[in-house]
């Protein structure tokens, strides 16, 4: 079953408001307010106008208990936005390992790709995240995936000058 998408224009201003709310509580990491309304049935993939999930709104802002809150309740970790990226290239793109952990532990693809075909690894790689390249490694991920353009994440840690990711994906490879 497809959620039925509503324009804001067709929705009341108390509607609005509390969904503004949700959304404020995942990007705070208010976990109690969520788990709340979780459990009086707010569907744990609920998304905003640029398609960011709650759980893509409360990962890339590091909340990692809000984030164990939505997932236990059912929350996609590779759910997209309108940008194609998913919770996982979020904390890839910000190291953030326990989240990294977290999204992987609840079945995250680990090999999953933005539409120009870019993993969580080759982000990872792009920013030297060396931390978070051995830990995607240790899960499966593909270090000789190319992107749309190519690539492999060895390949664009090298032309962003990323030398300590490109040192540890030279190895990898």
């Amino acid at each position: 079953m497809t959620a039925r998408a509503y324009e804001p224009s067709q929705l009341d201003d108390e509607t609005l408001d509390f969904a503004a709310r949700v959304f404020d509580y995942a990007r705070s990491g208010d976990s109690a307010a969520l788990a709340t309304l979780l459990e009086q049935g707010l569907p744990p993939d609920l998304r905003n106008h640029r398609g960011d999930s709650l759980l893509m709104l409360a990962s890339y802002h590091g909340h990692l208990q809000t984030s164990q809150i939505l997932l236990a309740h059912g929350a996609d970790p590779d759910l997209r936005n309108q940008s194609g990226q998913t919770p996982l290239a979020g904390a890839a793109f910000k190291g953030d390992l326990p989240m990294i952990q977290l999204l992987l532990e609840h079945n995250a693809d680990v090999n999953g790709t933005t539409p120009d075909g870019k993993t969580a690894l080759a982000i990872a790689a792009l920013f030297d995240r060396v931390e978070a390249i051995d830990l995607l490694l240790a899960h499966g991920a593909d270090p000789q995936h190319r992107d749309a353009n190519g690539l492999t994440p060895l390949d664009a840690a090298q032309r962003m000058g990323a030398l300590k990711a490109a040192e540890r994906l030279l190895y990898a490879s």
